[in-house]
């Protein structure tokens, strides 16, 4: 055993290694961080406009008028109509700050460039005509989920070029006394002028294509073939299975494999929540929230159920004491103090049930979901740190509640066998010291004077 976990060691510290330091998957998970606090609160205004209790609609109609949940939406459209735009903002400046580039003026010109290779059409049918016309506005559509890839790309080539222009000293220097801010403006002027050329020569050349723009390229040939991909089942258990591996090892999986895999799932949840506001069918079953909400509870691991499991059968001094400190951060998804004070780190007793009880609760959900036991997420974004119960009613309702019951029971009866297991070594090392202590013990009717 030990031989195949150094081993297994050697392969995957090297892999989260490099996947941990790589600028581009860091620049991209920072940019998403940047929209994050504003999705959550949008999802907020859509929560309380569509709350899943009957009758609240009608209720609150009385006080604020029939079309009361209709102006929440404002709210709404305002933060995830445009998650493309700021996660653009974020992925330019985190990239920039990564690459000792001026992140500020970076972060600009990668929102310019977008913009650039964005068309400026959106379809107009008249009233009372059933033909519709191509004019001038701003595309929501574009600006919110479906040109979230073009955006990375853009935001990350944009400040490549920039950078790129920059360290090779084409910029315009300002004599001396000139203040540092009019001084940094002028020399991001020849770096920007660089940039934005050159995306607009790649406007040009995919308008005289068949495609007419690159969103329209990128969205079937990137984005469609990943969302589908991302969107099984195979793929959410392989992501999960290297996951806990890396946490196995001390490292936050959840940093390596989200860095990758969360992007998809934000897109795929976003999807969900547009046809949640126009009352369509949803479209997907994984999503960032059946990641949050289903396939763990209390943490990597699903923790929470261990901590159940040690308040039921556990007897030694030591686990009872950390389950009973650990307990109130694993209702709210922290599990920092079990993973590393039982610990489950490095250890192979609990590394079978760590990586399995998590995969068997995505199993489980997907093909609860699938058939229509429960009903899908609805992209509506709550905190990670929302507790089990209250988590699954407001993202599917009370299906899903009762859900989250039935996988946190059976994670505790998986647990279960193992940590019975370490419980009763700990024990055996208690009652060792225990009786080393009491032959060290010093009597003074042991003294011969």
């Amino acid at each position: 055993m030990n031989m195949f976990i150094s081993k297994l060691e050697k392969i995957l510290m090297p892999l989260a290694e490099n996947i941990g330091k790589n600028k581009l998957l860091i620049a991209i998970r920072d940019g998403f961080l940047v929209s994050s606090p504003l999705l959550i609160v949008g999802s907020l205004f859509l929560l309380v406009a569509n709350f899943p209790i009957k009758g609240w609609n009608e209720f609150w109609a009385q006080f604020f008028g029939a079309d009361w949940a209709s102006k929440l939406s404002h709210p709404v459209n305002a933060t995830f109509d445009v998650m493309t735009l700021l996660a653009v903002l974020g992925i330019g400046y985190s990239y920039a700050k990564q690459n000792d580039i001026d992140p500020i003026a970076s972060a600009a010109v990668s929102i310019v460039a977008f913009f650039i290779v964005t068309p400026f059409t959106i379809p107009y049918t008249p009233k009372g005509e059933t033909i519709s016309y191509m004019v001038s506005g701003i595309p929501l559509g574009w600006m919110g989920s479906k040109g979230m890839f073009v955006g990375m790309i853009t935001s990350i080539l944009s400040v490549k070029i920039f950078g790129y222009t920059t360290k090779k000293g084409w910029i315009l220097k300002m004599p001396e006394g000139v203040p540092p801010t009019v001084a940094k403006s002028f020399a991001a002027l020849i770096p920007s002028a660089i940039v934005i050329s050159i995306f607009f020569v790649v406007k040009l050349i995919f308008e005289s294509t068949q495609f007419g723009s690159v969103h329209e390229f990128i969205y079937k040939f990137l984005q469609i073939p990943l969302l589908k991909l991302g969107n099984t089942l195979p793929a959410m258990v392989i992501a999960y299975l290297f996951l806990h591996f890396f946490w196995f090892f001390g490292i936050n999986g959840g940093s390596v494999v989200g860095a990758v895999y969360n992007p998809v799932l934000k897109i795929l949840s976003a999807e969900n929540l547009e046809a949640f506001k126009s009352g369509q069918e949803l479209p997907n079953i994984i999503t960032a929230q059946f990641q949050d909400m289903f396939a763990t509870f209390g943490g990597a691991g699903s923790t929470l159920s261990l901590l159940i499991a040690i308040v039921i059968v556990c007897k030694s001094k030591r686990i009872k004491s950390l389950g009973k400190l650990s307990m109130l951060p694993g209702i709210f998804g922290i599990n920092e103090p079990i993973v590393f004070g039982l610990p489950i780190m490095l250890n192979p007793i609990l590394l079978i049930p760590f990586a399995i009880v998590p995969t068997v609760n995505i199993i489980i959900t997907y093909f609860c979901m699938y058939f229509g036991l429960v009903p899908l997420t609805n992209g509506v974004q709550i905190p990670w740190t929302t507790p089990v119960i209250i988590s699954g009613w407001l993202t599917t309702g009370w299906q899903g509640a009762v859900l989250q019951i039935i996988l946190l029971i059976l994670g505790v009866f998986m647990y279960i066998p193992f940590i019975k297991m370490m419980d009763n070594q700990y024990l055996k090392d208690e009652e060792n010291s225990s009786d080393d202590t009491e032959d060290e013990d010093i009597s003074f009717d042991d003294l011969v004077l």
